[in-house]
């Protein structure tokens, strides 16, 4: 409900849709404010009143749908150049949302009001603080319109939405890390003989309820180990877990313990807004793009991802209750991380120097702040296989000096 794009806009609606009911009732009640002054309200007749109501109405809905190709075009430009992963980030944007809820709330207002309005001698009724309200709204409609083209404008820019990427990917690492490393515990389960559980659905694995897949397993005396990790893609009848040894109904108290989606993603897993990151360079990196700037804008924020993990421990995967392990989830480990934000980007870069040189800077970036000994060797070999395939690539003698010298300088750090 949180990334669906009707979901505010129809909360907003509704909410100016009982506006208009709740002003018109308070005015037939004839309990309109004492603090309001009279001349701040509309002081006109039935025929104002219709005709600027439906003035707010036809105007309102005229520029949502305007509001809406706008949107649609923004999608499809970003779709296009960015790819089409990012268009969760557009799709979930509240500014784009409460842009046209606004205007969709409006017109619904401008309508539930203009249907009390009525002529006549005896029976004449204006509604005129819900016509006041109306043109505050109008008002409001106009304002939101010159933000929304500014907003629009600012967020197909290649640059703010990597922000935006690294800025959900950070927060992820730090809701999903930990300050201090885990305990390591002995695994005594022989897991090569251990029974199979497999599912019959298909998807990505959103999400894993660990406690009560552990409570389970502590009350049938066994130990689950799960296959997949958030995020994987699942497929139907293969080794979704294992079980330390046969217990009846396992498939359905796993399945029952398990979510997945025909939507890559998860919010278990960091790695999916590193893979937007890596999508939009790998896409600047194309023959029919060429944008090396945009390439090196993405390998900066993921260096600085990296420096920003430095002090932080990813999590092992091992649950227990009571002392005693009853899960194993797979977990992404330094190695894979760094090889999802790299390894794509440096084989699509083939022989341009300017990327390679500046992934080389990077990696020595977050060797300078990293102390863990694992996490340097893994960044020694990506910053190797770099070293590598610029020597044999790049035509350019110059070109090659400098990586041999931008790799030394690694080296000289990660010592």
């Amino acid at each position: 409900v949180t990334d669906a794009f009707w979901a505010l806009p129809a909360l907003i609606v509704v909410a100016l849709a009982g506006l208009g009911v709740l002003v018109v009732d308070i005015q037939l009640l004839g309990r309109l404010p004492g603090w309001i002054p009279e001349t701040w309200t509309y002081g006109g007749g039935d025929t104002g009143a219709r005709t600027l109501l439906g003035a707010i109405a036809s105007s309102t809905i005229g520029v949502a749908g305007t509001l809406f190709s706008i949107t649609i075009a923004a999608l499809t430009l970003a779709s296009s150049q960015m790819g089409p992963r990012l268009l969760r980030n557009f799709m979930r944007d509240r500014g784009n949302q409460m842009t046209l809820g606004v205007f969709l709330g409006a017109f619904a207002y401008a309508l539930v009001v203009l249907r009390s309005v009525r002529g006549g001698e005896d029976t004449a009724f204006v509604p005129a603080l819900g016509v006041t309200i109306g043109l505050v709204l109008a008002g409001a409609c106009v304002a939101l319109l010159i933000y929304f083209i500014h907003h629009v404008a600012n967020r197909i820019n290649v640059d703010t939405v990597i922000d935006l990427v690294h800025d959900d990917m950070v927060r992820d690492m730090e809701r999903l890390t930990l300050d201090e490393p885990c305990r390591e515990y002995p695994d005594p389960v022989d897991w090569g003989s251990a029974p199979k559980v497999c599912l019959r659905q298909a998807g990505y694995l959103q999400q894993t309820d660990t406690g009560a897949l552990a409570d389970w397993a502590e009350t049938h005396g066994c130990v689950v180990r799960l296959l997949k990790r958030p995020g994987e893609f699942v497929f139907p009848h293969a080794p979704f877990a294992l079980v330390s040894h046969e217990v009846e109904e396992a498939e359905a108290a796993i399945w029952g313990r398990v979510a997945l989606s025909r939507r890559g993603g998860s919010p278990a897993d960091f790695t999916f807004p590193v893979a937007q990151l890596v999508e939009v360079a790998v896409r600047a990196l194309s023959p029919g793009v060429n944008d090396p700037r945009t390439a090196i804008s993405v390998l900066n924020r993921l260096g600085a991802a990296l420096a920003w993990l430095a002090p932080r421990h990813l999590h092992n995967g091992v649950y227990e209750q009571d002392g005693v392990v009853r899960l194993y989830v797979p977990t992404l480990d330094y190695a894979a991380l760094a090889g999802v934000m790299f390894d794509m980007i440096r084989q699509n870069a083939g022989t341009s120097p300017t990327v390679l040189i500046h992934l080389m800077t990077v990696l020595t970036a977050v060797a300078a702040v990293e102390t863990d000994l694992h996490r340097l060797n893994v960044l020694r070999r990506q910053a190797r296989i770099a070293d590598e395939q610029g020597q044999a690539l790049f035509v350019n003698e110059n070109d090659k000096a400098v990586l041999a010298t931008a790799y030394a300088d690694f080296l000289a750090t990660a010592a």
